[in-house]
Formats: C-alpha cells, structure tokens, sequence
C-alpha cells in the first residue's frame, strides 16, 4: 500500500493538536477520517472543535465524519463505530488519541482527577479497541495506533507526577498487550511518542508557554512519523513503542530541520531519556 486512499481511520480527539495533524496527513492520501470529540462549540483557550478539524480534514483531500461524544462512555463509542462503519464501510485504521493530563504529585491530585485521567486515557483507549477490533479484523491493512510513550522504570518518571505516567504507561501496556491478542488475526499495534516538546496548546498552557513552544517541534513531525508506521505492512509492524524521529529514520527520513526549532534549543519529551544516536 501507498497511499490511504478509501482506507478508514476511526481517532480518538483529534479536534486540534497531534490528533489533528495526524486526520489531516492521512486525508492528504485520500483517507476517510472519523474523529470523536467533546468538543462543539469553540474554547477561546484551547482552539479547534470537531467541526473546524472535519473542515481541514475535508480540505485536505479527505473525507470526514466529524462525531460528537465522550470515549469514557461505551455506548458512545459503540454508536460513533457503527456510524463509521455506517458511512464509510468498514475500519482499517484506529488511532487512540484523545488523552488527559495533570502533573500534579500524589499529595496534591484529587482523586476525582486521578479518575479522569484513568477514564480517558487507560480506559478509552481499551473502549475505543474494543469497539473497532470487529471491523479492523475484516480489513486487509489493520493498524492500531495509540499516541503514548515507550514502558520505562526509571524512578524519574514517577516523581512529580506518578499518577499521570500511571495512566500514560498504562495505554502503552494496553495497545502492546493487543499487539500480542491480535497477532494471528492480522491486526498490528503500536505506540508513537515524540522526541521532544510538540507545539499544542497543551505544552504552551501546562508546560512552560511560550518558552517551551520556542523549544518544541511542530506537530507535522509525529504526523509524519504516524504515517510511515500506518502505511507498513501490518504483519512486519506490529508491538512497538516507536519514538517519531525513530520511526522517520526506519523510512529514510533523516532531515527534521523542517520541523521548527533549531536542534540546539530543543527540549526532550516527558518519558524520553536521550537523544538518538547519529
């Protein structure tokens, strides 16, 4: 396969963001996308609803369904799968994105945002699999994709802020344990984190404005990467936690210098150790 042309993707979020640039890539290939949000009307704070994202999506080349719910509910999930399947036939890509997060330690986070993070992150990401394994079996190019970091016990990512790399890790384990389920049944699973900062208006309101935006790349960057790990053979792409440069670099992508920020002011990711090897 080549291209995306008439393959479906089913995203998580994906209202603005990593999400977002990822619909809009694979819509420059002809994919169908059919993203599921909660967000309708603007947020002068956080840009972009369903709406707006099925726009660019469309502009793009693609076609999309643009589907108002929340992932933490299973019915919803179940409703927006059957009307993807509805309107475009099938699934073949599923792509879990949506995700939340607070940095605060254990003494300071209430549980009620403990929860939040277990429901979105670790839970919809099992709710939204789930729901389209049926379809993503019946498919001849089935990918799951979660946008979460590669397993790592080094104490350092506990400190500060264990509860969120408890929810982090745990769509990590989740989409690597359906790697491991799916394998016989054709259905590929991997994770994609970035090497670095990436410009949303999460890191610029919860991970140091406008001096972290000034150190990050831009989002384009893990699109790209999604698309070189979506457009592989399932049965020779499967049970990887893929940072984005990584991913890139295992298709002959090497020059990032297009991706914003000179690599002397950049800022590792959350969950990142190091920085590859030349």
């Amino acid at each position: 396969m080549d291209n995306f042309e008439g393959r479906t993707v089913f995203m998580s979020g994906g209202s603005r963001g990593i999400g977002l640039a990822i619909a809009v890539r694979l819509a420059q290939e002809g994919a169908n996308v059919a993203i599921m949000a909660k967000t309708d009307e603007p947020n002068p704070k956080l840009p972009g609803t369903i709406h707006t994202a099925a726009a660019e999506i469309d502009a793009a080349g693609g076609r999309a369904l643009p589907i108002l719910g929340d992932i933490r509910y299973e019915d919803q999930v179940a409703a927006a799968v059957a009307k993807t399947v509805e309107t475009f036939g099938g699934i073949d890509i599923c792509v879990n994105n949506a995700s939340a997060i607070d940095l605060r330690p254990i003494a300071e986070l209430p549980a009620n945002r403990y929860d939040l993070m277990a429901d979105i992150n670790v839970r919809g990401t099992l709710v939204v699999s789930q729901a389209c394994l049926p379809h993503l079996r019946q498919s001849d190019h089935a990918h799951v994709l979660t946008l979460s970091p590669p397993l790592s016990t080094d104490p350092k990512w506990l400190r500060g802020h264990g509860p969120y790399t408890v929810a982090k890790f745990g769509m990590s384990i989740l989409t690597l344990g359906l790697a491991a389920d799916e394998l016989e049944n054709g259905v590929a699973a991997n994770c994609l984190w970035p090497r670095t900062l990436i410009a949303t208006a999460a890191v610029q309101s919860l991970l140091g404005g406008d001096e972290a935006i000034a150190r990050a790349r831009d989002p384009q960057i893990v699109a790209d990467a999604a698309r070189e790990i979506l457009i592989r053979d399932p049965a020779d792409c499967t049970g990887n936690a893929f940072i984005d440069d990584q991913a890139l670099a295992q298709a002959g992508i090497t020059d990032l210098s297009s991706y914003g920020a000179d690599d002397s002011k950049l800022a590792l990711d959350i969950f990142v150790d190091s920085w590859p090897q030349s």
